[in-house]
């Protein structure tokens, strides 16, 4: 059954940011939504490292792992849902959620990742405020 959706279209119209990155950890692809989590637009992000969205803390792992990645054709995360903390254009911290898939030639040899991602920020602030709050009444102080 053919479609004819437009899935440039498609990838701007969704909430949750889509950024493909090369083989190199370089960004060939982002979606509206990956500008209104992280601040860079798309001409900003193109042809960017992914340092761009990792915090400094974060890059030396981040970058052995996306290697690994690259060399092997696989990721240790699967389809699982990843929680990792993020950087947004203006340089403060974002708690993003995302799944991450492997990219590959017709060779099949990796030539990239996709990640979908969902920034948590808020939710995760929340959560971290009940679990306080938790704990607070679990041992109250006399």
């Amino acid at each position: 059954m053919k479609t004819n959706i437009n899935l440039n279209q498609l990838l701007d119209e969704i909430g949750d940011a889509v950024i493909v990155a090369d083989a190199k950890e370089i960004i060939v692809l982002w979606n509206a939504a990956a500008t209104r989590i992280f601040g860079y637009s798309e001409e900003e992000a193109l042809g960017k490292s992914l340092e761009l969205i990792t915090p400094e803390r974060h890059r030396h792992r981040h970058s052995e792992g996306f290697s690994q990645s690259m060399a092997t054709g696989t990721t240790r995360y699967g389809s699982s849902l990843l929680k990792v903390p993020a950087k947004h254009q203006d340089g403060h911290t974002l708690s993003i959620a995302f799944t991450v898939g492997m990219l590959f030639d017709e060779n099949h040899q990796a030539t990239g990742v996709v990640a979908v991602i969902r920034d948590e920020t808020e939710r995760f602030a929340q959560e971290r405020a009940l679990k306080q709050r938790l704990a607070e009444l679990e041992n109250p102080q006399s």
